[in-house]
């Protein structure tokens, strides 16, 4: 870990993290509270360094996937709950799929950015000390867990996975568009955020169409699975 004190010097920006940096300095001029935006580059720096030569199945650097949720997150809490608009938050998102898809570690993340960081991510990744379990359950454990901040990384992740379904096989898409509106949908509905709900809606219709799926799409919101909160995400 001899980088820890020379990330900064080693940082490359690529075309994905000139947009994030971009978008944030607009953003920074539209909050009270701006955030540091070299704290958000060195989460840019390890995402890149841990997910190395990962490939999406879209023939994208696998890199290019967390910084478009953050992008996400970025502009949503900005505008929707400025109380998240935290370098850490961001650097989460970042970080998201570290724990699961590389060499990366909840006690190396807590060494390199801090325990707050490095709990958000090991709420996110679906491999837990049982085992692994799938997008669903680790939704619902984080819902349980009243975890409504990282949750809302999870909803940004699956909004990033629907728009870039197109290189998924029609089975799975199919069981990803499933998944996401029993569940993921049912949290933005309980979050009482209608934006995200919305999108999460748009693009599991608009994959329903892409891929010609012979079953009828309907609506349903099961609450049933999810316990209500008076401590809602939003003020």
């Amino acid at each position: 870990m001899k980088d820890i004190e020379y990330w900064e010097k080693n940082f490359e920006s690529c075309k994905y993290s000139d947009q994030l940096i971009e978008r944030l300095l607009f953003l920074n001029t539209q909050v009270k509270q701006p955030i540091d935006i070299r704290e958000v580059q060195k989460g840019i720096y390890y995402a890149r360094k841990y997910h190395g030569a990962q490939m999406r199945q879209s023939g994208d650097p696998y890199y290019s996937h967390p910084i478009a949720v953050t992008i996400m997150v970025a502009e949503f809490v900005a505008k929707e709950v400025p109380k998240l608009f935290t370098f850490r938050m961001l650097q989460a998102a970042l970080l998201h799929d570290t724990i699961e898809d590389t060499e990366l570690t909840e006690e190396i993340i807590s060494n390199i950015f801090d325990e707050e960081v490095a709990r958000h991510v090991a709420g996110l990744t679906r491999i837990k000390p049982w085992g692994k379990i799938s997008s669903e359950k680790s939704l619902m454990l984080l819902i349980k867990q009243k975890r409504y901040d990282t949750a809302l990384i999870k909803l940004f992740d699956r909004i990033h996975n629907l728009q870039t379904l197109e290189a998924k096989s029609p089975e799975k898409a199919h069981k990803i568009i499933k998944e996401t509106l029993k569940s993921f949908l049912v949290l933005s509905e309980i979050l009482e955020i209608p934006s995200v709900s919305e999108l999460i809606y748009a693009e599991c219709y608009k994959n329903n169409l892409k891929f010609n799926i012979n079953s009828t799409f309907n609506k349903i919101i099961n609450f049933d699975s999810f316990p209500f909160s008076q401590n809602k995400l939003l003020p």
